[in-house]
């Protein structure tokens, strides 16, 4: 087991990150204070669920299978998750535990920091793309039909189990959707990470278990660093979304769950580079790059068919990410340096749209 520590002060929590880490004797125990609701949902529950409440021990537990999907992350499964809180009669020193991915991630910790006004959380995250970044950072949400994540607050877990093991259950359309976040990380802050995908990238879709823990790991320590600096998003952080604005549009546009998250990520990271090519931030052989590596990953470089640039715009211009009415775009300036800016051109922008909705 390897452990990433985010420092926060008293908000502080360690990223554990290893196998068969579900059923470590005391990992998960020693953490709840008092009671625990395990949160899942009905594909994760008949592989994961039982092993969870047995690590418990002789903690009192209990659990809520949600559905299961992004079609799901919305107000009417969130309450369910209230209700049977409610109806078991938890109090304040109950400990959620977030079983999933990250709808289940997310939807877990938006309801601990909701619940009478605060409760504690454990993250144990079950796909790639939860582990290497929904998971981390405490932000929790649910989507609105007019806009992803719209409705949620900054909730910090009290410590987080990736347990890679369960990867091992994951289908491969998941698995490919978590790599688009991987990536991510290279393009933004960290070149030699970049280098070490592009070597690498055929033993990840391998689900080598030593590439798999070292993407993981790296991938943690690089939002760590950033959470750390900006807990709340009010400056660096928002370099982690990268290809988001473009993504959470065609998500939403889409309905949710049509499109996995990671790929409308990697379809944005590509109108992103494109973006930024336009504006002779980086050059075409950068672009290619990237763009080769997504593909290499088996994901999307185009957006839907059925997207156009006015479709684009509507959704895009509700993104968090705006300010004043300014759609705020984070551009590459080379593999491992980006920036947010509000300032570019928007010519450069409505070329892209064109040139992606053509």
């Amino acid at each position: 087991m390897q452990t990433v520590n985010i420092e926060l002060g008293s908000r502080s929590y360690p990223i554990h990150i290893g196998t068969d880490l579900i059923g470590k004797q005391g990992l998960l125990a020693d953490s709840v204070r008092n009671r625990a609701m395990v949160v899942t949902n009905e594909t994760i529950a008949p592989l994961y669920l039982d092993k969870t409440l047995a690590s418990l021990g002789n903690v009192p537990s209990c659990s809520v299978i949600l559905p299961d999907g992004e079609s799901f992350k919305n107000l009417d499964e969130l309450n369910k998750i209230f209700s049977a809180l409610l109806s078991e009669n938890f109090d304040r020193n109950c400990t959620l535990i977030a079983l999933g991915g990250g709808v289940i991630g997310d939807m877990t910790g938006y309801a601990a920091a909701s619940y009478q006004r605060g409760v504690d959380f454990i993250q144990l995250p079950t796909t790639l793309l939860a582990q290497v970044d929904s998971s981390v950072g405490g932000k929790t949400a649910v989507n609105h039909p007019l806009g992803k994540n719209m409705i949620g607050a900054f909730h910090q877990p009290i410590s987080v189990i990736a347990d890679m093991s369960t990867l091992a259950t994951l289908e491969e359309r998941q698995l490919k959707a978590g790599l688009a976040e991987v990536i991510k990380y290279g393009f933004i802050i960290d070149a030699d990470f970049f280098n070490w995908l592009e070597a690498n990238m055929d033993a990840l879709l391998d689900r080598d278990a030593l590439a798999t823990a070292t993407a993981v790991r790296r991938s943690c320590e690089i939002k760590a660093r950033v959470v750390e600096a900006d807990e709340r998003e009010h400056g660096m952080r928002a370099l982690l979304n990268l290809g988001h604005t473009f993504g959470h549009a065609i998500e939403a546009a889409m309905g949710y769950g049509h499109w996995l998250h990671g790929e409308a990520v990697s379809a944005g990271i590509a109108m992103a580079l494109d973006t930024s090519r336009r504006l002779n931030l980086i050059d075409s052989q950068t672009e290619q790059r990237g763009i080769k590596l997504l593909e290499r990953a088996g994901l999307p470089v185009q957006p839907p068919a059925d997207m156009s640039p006015e479709l684009f715009l509507r959704y895009m211009a509700r993104d968090k990410k705006v300010l004043s009415g300014n759609i705020r775009l984070i551009l590459v300036n080379d593999i491992g340096q980006s920036h947010v800016s509000q300032d570019f051109d928007h010519g450069a922008l409505h070329a892209t749209l064109s040139h992606f909705c053509e």
